[in-house]
């Protein structure tokens, strides 16, 4: 492993390795009336980040617009953690061979960010993975329409981030964005990957 991955991987476990508190889709709408008594079902998405290229690059899918939940939209592999899951690692490991076919042994866990709610019912656990050796990109027919990468310098900067808003259900919902070229992350996504470039400025300085 070069010094530089050698690097990333200290500075990563460091950031992951720091006590704090999970994030939501409610963070910017601290207003929003949530249901009482609400089940949240465990989930887990992987953050996977390819050394294979020269530069560090985060791995994100573009879901199929024919799907009824969240068509188009800018998504880590992942899902929620079935029955035979040991955990929310074991289910972003599977979810993402299933859906972008990444071998379940290619990826070195590093750790986890905190939970992150999402306004879809999930407690869903981020796992950080790095990448070392390239693998064959296969999207899952029907639900992946676009596997493709970013700097991960462009997501680990705070100041690409940008709060916009639409209506939602009747009210004016606000969320993170950190676009790049072509592509529009938002939401849940923009969220997760903000919590992970606050904790690596806080750890790296």
């Amino acid at each position: 492993m070069s010094d530089a991955a050698q690097q990333l991987t200290r500075n990563l476990a460091a950031a992951l390795g720091k006590q704090g508190s999970g994030s939501s889709d409610f963070d910017l709408n601290p207003g929003t009336v949530l249901p009482e008594g609400r089940k949240l079902r465990p989930a887990g998405v992987l953050v996977p980040i390819s050394l294979t290229a020269g530069i560090p690059r985060l791995i994100l899918t573009k879901r199929s617009s024919a799907l009824k939940h969240h068509p188009g939209q800018i998504a880590f592999s992942g899902g929620k953690v079935d029955a035979g899951d040991k955990d929310a690692g074991a289910a972003a490991l599977r979810e993402a061979w299933e859906e972008i076919g990444l071998p379940q042994d290619l990826p070195k866990i590093i750790g986890s960010l905190p939970e992150h709610e999402t306004v879809t019912g999930f407690s869903v656990t981020p796992v950080v993975a790095l990448i070392r050796e390239e693998f064959t990109v296969r999207p899952e027919e029907g639900e992946v329409a676009e596997v493709f990468s970013v700097p991960l310098s462009h997501v680990l900067k705070l100041d690409n981030y940008i709060i916009e808003s639409r209506r939602w259900r009747g009210a004016r919902r606000r969320y993170y964005t950190v676009p790049y070229g072509p592509y529009y992350i938002w939401g849940a996504t923009a969220r997760m990957l903000r919590g992970l470039a606050a904790r690596m400025e806080r750890s790296c300085g």
